[in-house]
């Protein structure tokens, strides 16, 4: 077993006669036929192995998830956030009330489902889109799902950190993303570069499933970030942002949690 690798404390009995192997904690685990065989220490050192593989993979899932590139974990990152991040994407375009004539930002976009979300919102000539995301790969890909958008002029992408957003003072009016926060270096730097970028009394809004971000967390995935949504907030409210809270909400009977915050500037 993977869990509690360190109680098997194997002790190899010299069973010559009756092939018998017993484990250090005084368990008999079997027999072995073939002498002086240590069949105890073997399942433990397996068992170590199994663990080890099992965090390397929990480590290129949570590189994946931050940054998906053009390789096949990277493909299935992209089929993840297409699938499961469609509602809180969506939803978190709801809860910003964007106006017709806005201009949105949306952070770690991926691959685009919500960009398209909030596009439709944008009718009149003023209404502009930006996105911005670290992944070569997934800027292609929404690229490519927003063209003709972007040809038009209504939305444009940068490959690019939240910590260096490249947007003049005071230019975007709402804000949005979802299942982001937790990738961010830093996150008061991040939260005083977007801070900067906002509008006085611009809103930002960021969704999540807590519940399964929590049980992601466990399995070994996401385990060095800064996924604690109080961090988040503690973050923004030294940052520049007000009325920082974090709500329940419910949309076609499906729950989930929002985190509002308002930039207020001097």
């Amino acid at each position: 077993r993977a869990a509690g690798v360190g109680d098997w404390a194997c002790v190899v009995r010299q069973g010559w006669a009756t092939g018998r192997v017993s484990c250090g904690r005084g368990g008999r685990l079997g027999v072995c036929r073939a002498a002086g065989v240590d069949v105890c220490c073997a399942i433990a050192a397996g068992a170590t192995l199994v663990a080890e593989v099992g965090e390397m993979f929990a480590e290129w899932i949570s590189q994946q998830l931050a940054k998906p590139t053009h390789s096949l974990l990277g493909w299935v990152a992209k089929k993840f956030f297409e699938r499961n991040n469609r509602f809180l994407e969506a939803s978190a375009v709801k809860l910003c009330d964007i106006q017709p004539g806005n201009v949105v930002l949306e952070l770690g976009f991926g691959p685009g489902l919500g960009l398209q979300e909030a596009a439709r919102r944008l009718t009149q000539p003023g209404g502009k889109l930006y996105g911005l995301d670290i992944s070569e790969y997934m800027y292609n890909t929404a690229s490519e799902r927003l063209q003709a958008d972007i040809q038009s002029g209504k939305v444009t992408l940068f490959l690019g950190s939240v910590e260096q957003i490249p947007l003049g003072d005071s230019v975007v009016e709402k804000v949005y993303h979802c299942n982001c926060y937790y990738f961010w270096p830093d996150l008061r730097a991040g939260s005083r570069e977007i801070h900067r970028v906002m509008k006085p009394g611009a809103l930002m809004v960021t969704t999540l499933h807590l519940e399964v971000l929590q049980r992601v967390v466990a399995s070994g995935v996401l385990k060095d970030t800064n996924w604690q949504p109080e961090l988040y907030m503690e973050a923004l409210s030294e940052t520049g942002f007000v009325d920082v809270r974090m709500e329940e909400q419910q949309d076609n009977g499906r729950s989930f949690k929002a985190i509002f915050a308002t930039a207020t500037k001097a």
